[in-house]
């Protein structure tokens, strides 16, 4: 390469559980960078061993994303091709990313996005709301501003996408009770893509009812419905994949 031209950033999406999800393009990015940068060394290294992608790794999570950016941009004005990935689907969706893109555009380094895998689009397919508007919301803060928050979005009429974790699933769902109502329709998607994939819909006092007496593993997606989509007639409905 030409020492005078820039490299290029890949954000590169990899299996969020199903490694036939990874594409081809994906690989073949990933074996002629010259570096790969992954949220956890250790997680992503099974996956670049399937594959045989042999190239060097190095770690770029929340926790260093910005001490680390000013050397990666230096190797991109050098020439570099470097390719980011996440743990699991796109980067920078609810993963690190979005601060490494935005400083490598300060600098007029071409940015490239590949598609592929990632959790909410399966799950906003599969809850059977509108798909034509919806909101991204990701994580809901933790503590200061999740009540705000809940409040807002009570008066959301577009499709609502919130990722949790399984330990804080029956809170959540109580919360959402609260602010949203105990009839307002929703659907849960867990281990999307893999053996036990499962999507419940329902009122969100079923769904809840559900989850006290069913295994809450792996991560959720939630989908509720807007403000302004009637609730459906009946109990839960439930799909589950095994294969």
């Amino acid at each position: 390469m030409n020492p005078t031209q820039t490299g290029k950033l890949y954000l590169v999406p990899t299996p969020i559980g199903n490694l036939e999800d990874m594409t081809f393009r994906a690989i073949r990015v990933l074996k002629e960078v010259d570096l790969i940068l992954a949220e956890d060394t250790r997680t992503s290294a099974p996956l670049l061993k399937h594959f045989e992608i042999h190239q060097k790794v190095f770690a770029h999570h929340q926790h260093n994303e910005h001490q680390s950016s000013n050397e990666i941009v230096k190797f991109l004005l050098e020439g570099k091709n470097i390719a980011l990935i996440s743990d699991a689907g796109t980067p920078a969706i609810s993963d690190p990313g979005f601060f490494l893109v935005r400083e490598a555009l300060k600098f007029n380094i071409a940015v490239e996005c590949l598609p592929g895998a990632t959790a909410f689009v399966p799950a906003l397919v599969n809850s059977g709301f509108p798909t034509d508007k919806f909101c991204f919301e990701g994580f809901l803060p933790l503590k200061k501003g999740r009540q705000t928050r809940y409040k807002f979005l009570a008066e959301e009429e577009r499709t609502i996408i919130l990722y949790e974790s399984p330990h804080r699933l029956l809170k959540t769902l109580d919360e959402m009770a609260t602010y949203f109502g105990a009839d307002r329709q929703i659907s849960v998607s867990r281990e999307l893509t893999k053996m036990f994939e499962e999507t419940v819909r329902g009122t969100v006092i079923e769904v809840k009812q559900y989850f006290e007496t069913h295994p809450m593993k792996g991560e959720f997606v939630m989908c509720v419905a807007g403000a302004t989509v009637k609730p459906a007639k009946g109990k839960y409905d439930r799909d589950e994949e095994e294969e």
